[in-house]
């Protein structure tokens, strides 16, 4: 394998072409400004360097990237590329990754708008993340130990699994289609509206308006606190560990938890509410009372 290192590239295309070799403590930045250094490539491995210009590694198959540091500047870093490891780097640039496939990125910082749009077959690991529309309409995603913060997060997501990871955002998993949620932390407006086969397992929800218009929806032993208008218009198959604040109209389906706030059946609903604790006497009669109207 051929070693290029360092070295110092702003030329456009700098290295385009290039196979099966080593670019170690380069830099690719300068006055040239020029693009998409690293293209048309094959079996690349990239080592501490420093990407501070745009497309740095576009349709590059077999990539390899360790302890880079991709500035803002290195905008839509990776694109049309597959069977890429990202370790240990710097993920800064807005639009990082879009259309890779067969990726894993482990052990890194990723500030980066609209990342991982279209995107198949990805792992991500102990990473942290500050993203808009981040993993848009991904497929086959398992994402581990992520400390997630930003808006629109994992919309469209197909057949994706998370584990232990901590995701603020407003309006995740929206659409979201055969996916399951274990063991994370979930804050965060408008959860996973639309869904169809969500999945969540001791979860905690942190949400208002959580879990609405949804199909096939399923919760296992998850904490749902401070979270109100819950479940509107889904169809749902839940067990609750806490007591909630609200439960609004879901559709269809079953509801066990100790208790609820305030149980809201002003439109189509059928779903049964089973308590798993003797509800307190206001909300025996407020229950009577909607029995009445019924």
């Amino acid at each position: 394998m051929e070693t290029i290192q360092g070295k110092t590239f702003d030329e456009e295309r700098a290295l385009y072409g290039l196979c099966h070799a080593r670019i170690r403590d380069c830099s690719f930045t300068g006055p040239a400004d020029g693009e998409s250094a690293v293209k048309e490539c094959e079996d690349i491995v990239a080592e501490r360097c420093l990407c501070n210009l745009r497309y740095p590694f576009w349709h590059v198959r077999g990539l390899t990237i360790r302890d880079c540091d991709i500035t803002e500047n290195g905008r839509a870093a990776l694109w049309y590329s597959e069977h890429i490891d990202i370790e240990d780097t710097k993920l800064h640039g807005i639009k990082a990754l879009r259309e890779c496939s067969d990726v894993s990125v482990r052990n890194c910082d990723i500030v980066s708008n609209e990342f991982g749009w279209f995107s198949r077959n990805f792992s991500m690991r102990d990473c942290t993340a500050k993203s808009d529309y981040f993993m848009l309409h991904a497929r086959n995603v398992e994402c581990a130990d992520v400390k997630f913060t930003g808006k629109y997060a994992l919309q469209y997501m197909h057949d994706c699994v998370f584990e232990r990871c901590d995701i603020t955002s407003r309006d995740a998993f929206w659409h979201a289609r055969n996916v399951t949620v274990r063991d994370c932390v979930l804050k965060g407006e408008f959860l996973g509206w639309y869904s169809d086969h969500l999945t969540l397992e001791r979860c905690r929800i942190i949400s208002s308006q959580p879990l609405c218009y949804c199909t096939n929806l399923r919760l296992v032993d998850c904490e749902v606190v401070d979270s109100d208008l819950c479940f509107e218009k889904s169809d749902i198959h839940a067990v609750i560990t806490t007591r909630v604040d609200s439960i609004k109209n879901p559709r269809s389906g079953v509801i066990v938890l100790p208790g609820v706030d305030e149980l809201i059946r002003d439109d189509d609903s059928h779903a049964e509410i089973i308590f798993t604790e003797r509800p307190s006497q206001a909300s025996d009669e407020a229950q009577k009372g909607e029995a009445s109207a019924d």
